[in-house]
């Protein structure tokens, strides 16, 4: 290495210690700004000219909305359209008819599954507390004084939830870092849904019944009352509706709707792999698969298959849809500035050059960045963005690096102990009444186990022949 890289990684790690502090000190900076003001910082220590600092705080902000925003706003509003039609209703009901007590965590994991593949975790939450609540206020009823029913049933769906939200694409998350390092998007969802599995089951159903018998935790009677009311309520509700109100679609078409973008992605995966290169049909595959059109093939599908004939009503539904991801879009903007920064500053070819000198894996370097990123920023955006962007060059330098799997790599360590800057763990703590040691146990610990076991399995999976 050389004094520049031994600069540039300082100037990393300086920007990055500065960004924690605008965030989590009693400052309590926006996290747009606070990318914003250490993009600019950084730019300027490394000696980087006014005008190309400019151009890449611009060019990265909107090339990462390029390519990540477009599909977060159609996701939010697949998720809008699934939620209003009645899909998650119909989950329900078929969950309480037919699983056991035993049961209900797999089932509540197993619904986790399929509708958060088109949410991130936020609207995935808020969609399936009634789902939760109605489930958990059933079996709260017949246990009576063994634990907290509301984790038992909740747990499996957070786990659920995080594990498609870091490892899956069309998250934004791992579609960050598939665009940032110019990867397969099939390729890591098909290793993204290996890796999800086996998260889901131990911090889900398995943790989840062992921790849910150490607590008490119960929501708000009120809240309660909103998410899950008693049957008369429900009745009651029901036949006071208007006459616009169509009865819920059938389940099988419910989940076909949410499943609609992942099955388009995947046949361009499977096309990858069959269809000969400049084959007519791979063209096809890739051009419907591509995470845009995918999506909105989605919600066009979904529009049109659950709620026809409500033009006023779905346009007003997806405008509502676009408002809580506002946020979510700000900051991946600002992240991409800061990559961008980083990026013309050359700090990626010092990384590259330290990890040279380093016996360690590029996977497992890609995951301990994220990590560290996430934890003390708060952001798994920021976590990701800013691995990915600094490996970016080490992915395309010719190594023996399988870029799918660096992708989830770093998407799993996003992942790692969400704690009292995340956005999500308060989430959990207000949503279930819990107190920041209950809310540490449950959210912080089982994302933790989910990033944990997503790591041992990409390291696992790189043993393997890679996929593309």
């Amino acid at each position: 290495m050389t004094p520049h890289d031994i600069q540039l990684l300082v100037t990393a790690l300086v920007s990055v210690l500065c960004l924690v502090a605008l965030i989590v000190s009693r400052l309590r900076v926006h996290p747009l700004l606070a990318l914003l003001i250490v993009s600019v910082g950084a730019g300027l220590f490394t000696g980087m000219p006014l005008d190309k600092l400019v151009a890449a705080i611009s060019g990265g902000a909107g090339k990462t909305l390029g390519a990540v925003g477009l599909v977060v706003a159609l996701g939010a509003m697949l998720g809008k359209v699934l939620a209003d039609s009645g899909v998650t209703d119909s989950l329900a009901s078929a969950i309480l008819d037919r699983a056991s007590r035993k049961a209900l965590p797999w089932a509540m994991a197993g619904v986790a599954f399929i509708v958060g593949i088109p949410m991130f975790f936020e609207v995935g939450l808020i969609v399936l507390l009634p789902l939760i609540f109605g489930v958990a206020r059933k079996l709260e009823a017949e246990q009576k004084g063994s634990g907290s029913a509301y984790v038992y049933v909740g747990v499996p769906v957070i786990a659920a939830l995080a594990a498609m939200h870091g490892m899956v694409p069309p998250h934004p998350g791992p579609l960050t870092a598939i665009a940032t390092l110019k990867t397969s998007v099939g390729a890591t969802m098909i290793y993204g849904f290996i890796a999800a599995l086996p998260a889901i089951v131990l911090a889900g159903p398995v943790y989840g019944s062992f921790i849910a018998r150490r607590l008490t935790v119960r929501p708000d009677d009120a809240l309660i009352a909103q998410y899950a009311p008693d049957a008369a309520a429900a009745k009651e509700a029901a036949h006071g509706a208007p006459a616009t109100h169509r009865a819920p679609p059938g389940l099988a078409l419910g989940v076909l709707a949410a499943l609609a973008p992942a099955l388009l992605m995947l046949m361009h995966a499977v096309g990858e792999m069959l269809l000969p290169k400049g084959s007519a049909l791979l063209h096809f595959t890739a051009f419907v698969g591509h995470p845009i059109i995918a999506m909105l093939l989605g919600v066009i599908f979904a529009v049109l298959a659950l709620r026809p004939g409500q033009p006023e009503a779905v346009r007003k539904a997806l405008s509502d849809s676009i408002k809580p991801i506002a946020n979510v879009l700000l900051i991946i903007a600002g992240g991409g500035a800061f990559q961008q920064v980083l990026t013309d500053a050359r700090v990626g070819d010092a990384i590259v050059h330290l990890s040279q000198q380093l016996p360690v894996s590029p996977l497992l370097l890609g995951w301990l960045i994220s990590m560290l990123l996430s934890v003390s920023t708060g952001s798994a955006t920021v976590g990701i963005v800013g691995a990915a962007g600094l490996l970016a060059p080490l992915a395309a330098s010719g190594n023996a690096v399988n870029q799918p799997l660096l992708a989830l790599s770093i998407g799993c360590g996003s992942l790692f102990f969400n704690y009292a800057n995340h956005a999500g763990f308060w989430l959990v703590k207000e949503s279930f009444g819990m107190s920041l040691g209950e809310a540490t146990k449950t959210i912080s610990v089982v994302q933790s186990i989910v990033a944990l076991v997503g790591l041992g399995m990409v390291m696992l999976m790189n043993l393997l022949p890679p996929l593309a």
